[in-house]
């Protein structure tokens, strides 16, 4: 079974994505380009193409298909919650818990964890294996990420981070030592030609999105720097690739930093310490900050300050 939805086209000229998108608050761009690439959008009774430009009077069909079931175990997993409401809440990721199931990960993920505590209360925008998650962060990458309890809420928080208002910042010790206090990365990022599971800059490449990271100088070590991050969009491995072209790997990164790893790292020192955004509901602006865990701190301590 399916559920359909009829609009009128009043005005003409705009895509038909973005149409759709703009008048559907519970469905994303993307959502609505993968409804067509499987011909369930219709304009006039044809299929519609997601660069098709709309004429005032066009009638569309969309066939929204029912969510699939969801494959995915509940499992009874501790989680440092920031913050809850009945739209979404906030969660304080430990290292070396994966976000969301993947082959090699099937449980022991936040998904797993969320699916226990929230019940069948997650957006299914992001599809049956990520209920409820707008953004992540990587495996090995601790700290603060909002998980939508319901469309409506990952559809506003999604235009947030995609208009760059949606504020994340995180805590890194990097590689090597900076003259300036503070400076921004302005570089695209895409898939690494070679080795496909890595990223990398790249300057003129088709494929690559545009990627932009600003960065303040904490503390100065031998060796080392203390950086404060601000993420302007958010990238695949954004942080970890844009230091690695800058000269200064996080420490601790197996993909990005220098052969010889800081092994009692167990991965990357990277910490999403901070994220703000309005609230989807109410409109009111919401930062929630999470502590530098016990790894990062005990690591600094080990460092010598400049």
């Amino acid at each position: 079974m399916s559920r359909e939805i009829r609009l009128s086209v009043e005005q003409g000229g705009i895509r038909a994505d973005r149409f759709l998108s703009g008048a559907l608050e519970e469905l994303t761009r993307s959502a609505v380009q993968r409804l067509m690439e499987k011909g369930l959008v219709l304009c006039n009774g044809k299929p519609l193409l997601k660069s098709g430009k709309l004429e005032a009077g066009d009638e569309i069909t969309l066939s929204i298909p029912e969510p699939e079931a969801l494959d995915v175990e509940a499992q009874e997993i501790p989680l440092e919650i920031v913050y809850e409401d009945e739209d979404l809440l906030v969660v304080n990721k430990p290292k070396g818990m994966v976000v969301h199931p993947a082959p090699g990960n099937q449980d022991g993920t936040l998904v797993n964890a969320l699916l226990c505590h929230c019940g069948s209360s997650l957006s299914g925008i992001n599809g049956v294996l990520r209920p409820g998650i707008v953004h992540r962060i990587d495996k090995d990458t601790s700290g603060l990420l909002v998980v939508a309890k319901n469309d409506f809420s990952h559809n506003r928080l999604a235009q947030q981070i995609k208009e760059h208002s949606f504020t994340r910042e995180y805590q890194a010790v990097v590689y090597g030592g900076f003259s300036e206090d503070s400076g921004t990365v302005d570089a695209p990022i895409g898939r690494h030609p070679v080795e496909r599971k890595k990223m990398a800059v790249l300057q003129s490449s088709s494929t690559a999105r545009s990627a932009v990271t600003h960065f303040s100088v904490v503390a100065r070590y031998g060796g080392f720097t203390h950086l404060r991050l601000r993420l302007e969009t958010g990238r695949t491995h954004q942080i970890r690739v844009h230091m690695a072209y800058l000269g200064h790997p996080v420490a601790g990164d197996p993909v990005y930093g220098p052969k010889k790893v800081i092994t009692a790292l167990r991965g990357q020192c990277l910490h999403a310490g901070k994220i703000g955004f309005l609230h989807p509901r109410s409109g009111e602006y919401l930062e929630f900050s999470a502590d530098l865990p016990e790894y990062f701190k005990s690591f600094l301590s080990t460092l010598k300050e400049k």
